[in-house]
């Protein structure tokens, strides 16, 4: 046979002892007599160097100058975009002067569409870097 404790009456006990801190602290904030809790330290930033700050300016403008290379390739893109006729042409041409050319409209909008859409969203990755930087 099994021996069950009792487990209502500890329970009891308990919230018993929690209801009292509560209506202690209640009576204590009643009399003016709160016990704030303290503020925990902030703890001092060790001051930087003037090498390692300079760094950190060099790639801030590092950041800056690529987005701003960015927004002029976009920029240009969407031009080509709004004013792309029937007749356009695409040339790609590698290091060994291979050339890949089409005049394939449907392709060419398929390709500047995808090259927008990935500019874009390497253009708000370097914002996000810019805004969380700290010098």
């Amino acid at each position: 046979m099994e021996t069950k404790a009792k487990q209502n009456g500890a329970a009891k006990r308990q919230n018993a002892t929690v209801k009292k801190e509560v209506q202690k602290k209640l009576t204590e904030e009643a009399i003016g007599k709160s016990t704030a809790p303290k503020k925990a330290e902030v703890p001092q930033k060790t001051p930087v160097n003037l090498d390692d700050r300079i760094q950190n300016f060099e790639k801030l403008k590092g950041l800056a100058t690529q987005r701003e290379r960015l927004t002029e390739t976009l920029s240009e893109l969407t031009k080509f975009n709004y004013n792309q006729g029937d007749s356009a042409s695409f040339h790609i041409r590698d290091s060994h002067n291979l050339e890949f050319k089409t005049t394939n409209t449907n392709l060419i909008k398929l390709v500047t569409t995808h090259l927008q859409t990935t500019l874009e969203t390497r253009k708000s990755e370097i914002e996000k870097q810019i805004v969380q930087f700290e010098l």
